[in-house]
């Protein structure tokens, strides 16, 4: 948020969200695999607009500062987690500094694969 901003609605009033939400849409336009994962944001991002644009998780619901590891250990649980799955924030919001005040997002498929030879 920009330091005189009176609007949490405006995007003008936010340093860098509108270039998250524009990566993410061409993310989107640009992906061949539907399943993309998209995790975007910063502290203080316009997290509604983020997650409009696409995005599955995205930083400061809350508007707070955000620890950096919440957005790694969101990465790694999808990573980790059979394609079979999902994986939901009320299942890792117990790993995360501040429950789900600093990322939210929604329920998302895992992405680990299951190779047989």
């Amino acid at each position: 948020m920009i330091k005189n901003g009176t609007g949490f609605t405006d995007i003008y009033n936010y340093r860098n969200s509108r270039y998250f939400i524009n990566t993410v849409k061409e993310a989107r336009r640009a992906s061949v695999d539907k399943d993309l994962v998209i995790f975007a944001g910063a502290c203080q991002s316009f997290f509604e607009a983020i997650m409009e644009s696409g995005a599955n998780f995205a930083s400061s619901p809350a508007r707070v500062l955000i620890d950096f590891m919440d957005p790694l250990t969101i990465a790694e649980k999808v990573a980790i987690t059979s394609e079979e799955k999902n994986v939901t924030m009320k299942e890792i919001s117990y790993l995360l500094k501040d429950d789900n005040k600093r990322v939210g997002g929604i329920t998302s498929r895992g992405r680990k694969k299951k190779y047989t030879i």
